[in-house]
């Protein structure tokens, strides 16, 4: 099942990294291209596909979305660019644990930065083939530098508290901070992916 706003230069260039992260994971710029901000949700029986940018509804956009579809058991993360609400992701991912939800990255689908987030709140995490999985230091948008804080800084406890939260080490979370700079994306290698137990199976 696809999307109408799938760009499809963008699919190729994410496949081809995609392909290359077989061989060894890679820190490259991030595609700059537009991508739209808009959140879209399609849903066949029990399952809701998820394609855009996380933004600042997206706990009220999941709420929406179970309470119209009760049947849904899977949220399946097809393109997931980021987020432009760190907090609202984590939101939506607590609440995806609350409501018993599985989540699946698409085959050949990717996520990136927050969408990874989002991701582990399934209580069974799927990653399909051929799949991106992109992380790299969070930003809060001024000119705070992640360099610049020290590893014992109280703003670290809120993002390994999450991980811990979802059965993912911290060791993930410093791991994403010295992967990339906020600018650019690291594809995870499926090795990392199981050395970190992003996906339950």
């Amino acid at each position: 099942m696809g999307f109408v706003k799938w760009n499809h230069s963008l699919s190729n260039w994410l496949l081809l990294c995609a392909a290359a992260v077989l061989l060894s994971a890679c820190a490259t710029s991030a595609p700059q291209e537009e991508v739209s901000n808009e959140l879209i949700f399609e849903v066949n029986e029990n399952t809701a596909y998820l394609s855009g940018v996380l933004g600042d509804g997206l706990v009220e956009q999941l709420s929406a979305l179970v309470r119209e579809n009760p049947n849904i058991t899977e949220l399946v993360l097809v393109n997931v660019p980021g987020a432009t609400n760190q907090q609202a992701v984590i939101d939506g991912a607590r609440l995806i644990r609350r409501l018993g939800l599985n989540t699946r990255i698409a085959t050949t689908g990717y996520v990136l930065s927050g969408g990874v987030d989002l991701f582990l709140g399934g209580v069974e995490r799927r990653i399909g083939a051929g799949a991106g999985v992109g992380i790299h230091a969070w930003t809060d948008g001024t000119q705070i530098k992640i360099d610049n804080i020290a590893d014992t800084d109280p703003v670290h406890g809120a993002y390994v508290n999450f991980y811990l939260e979802m059965g993912v080490s911290d060791r993930f979370y410093w791991f994403s901070l010295a992967a990339a700079p906020a600018e650019r994306v690291y594809f995870l290698s499926p090795e990392e992916v199981y050395d970190f137990k992003l996906a339950t199976h």
